[in-house]
């Protein structure tokens, strides 16, 4: 089975091409991966275009996409889930969606128990708690890092990165800081090699958006002399 996955709900644009063999072992066939939180919408085409080309392979040829659902800032994350629903569409195929966190915990390799973070803006992060990097042990949430209670587990994630002088000695090895979508091809792929679920392509909204749609203009009084 080849498949595409992207993410698009961090500041990195990354994606991937990820094969499966019947026996389920996993072969990376591309990957790529930029960073610029203002661009999701200009660098997805094009990085899609390269992948495809290096991989020496066409979007026909993919049997199934795998998008980043987040959570994360809302322009971004919709960059992404509207590429991969059109792309499904177009294409025929199954669109699947993972939790941008656990493929930032899939790609630590680790096998104890941590917290991966994301930049939630506001002054927040997006967290979570691993009891390895294949197993979430909760929901995923928002929080003021002076309001987490860590456990003192060790972090890992750009949230953990940009809120170190909160966190201490907890934060001391953040990496991998953002999403990496050959982690994201390899534990899509296993989980539906193994047959369990992956969620539904929907984004992932922990609060509002920033944008909200103007109010009704305000009534103005005619004075008449």
């Amino acid at each position: 089975m080849l498949l595409l996955a992207f993410d698009t709900a961090t500041p990195a644009v990354t994606a991937a091409i990820g094969e499966s063999a019947p026996d389920g072992s996993f072969a990376l066939r591309a990957c790529a991966s930029s960073v610029d939180a203002r661009r999701h919408g200009e660098l997805l085409a094009p990085t899609l275009r390269d992948l495809t080309r290096e991989a020496g392979l066409t979007l026909a040829d993919m049997d199934a996409i795998a998008v980043g659902i987040g959570p994360g800032p809302y322009t971004g994350l919709r960059v992404g889930l509207a590429t991969a629903h059109a792309l499904s569409d177009g294409l025929g195929i199954p669109c699947h969606g993972v939790t941008t966190l656990d493929t930032l915990a899939f790609a630590t390799g680790r096998e104890a128990p941590f917290v991966a973070m994301t930049d939630a803006r506001r002054k927040e992060v997006f967290w979570a708690r691993y009891d390895d990097h294949r197993t979430r042990s909760g929901e995923v949430e928002v929080v003021r890092p002076a309001e987490l209670d860590t456990g003192g587990l060790p972090l890992v994630g750009d949230g953990a990165r940009m809120y170190a002088d909160v966190f201490g000695e907890a934060a001391a090895a953040p990496e991998p800081l953002l999403p990496d979508a050959a982690a994201m091809a390899e534990l899509a792929l296993g989980k539906l090699h193994s047959g369990q679920g992956l969620p539904e392509p929907r984004p992932l909204y922990l609060r509002r958006p920033d944008a909200v749609a103007p109010g009704a203009p305000k009534k103005v009084r005619q004075w008449v002399k």
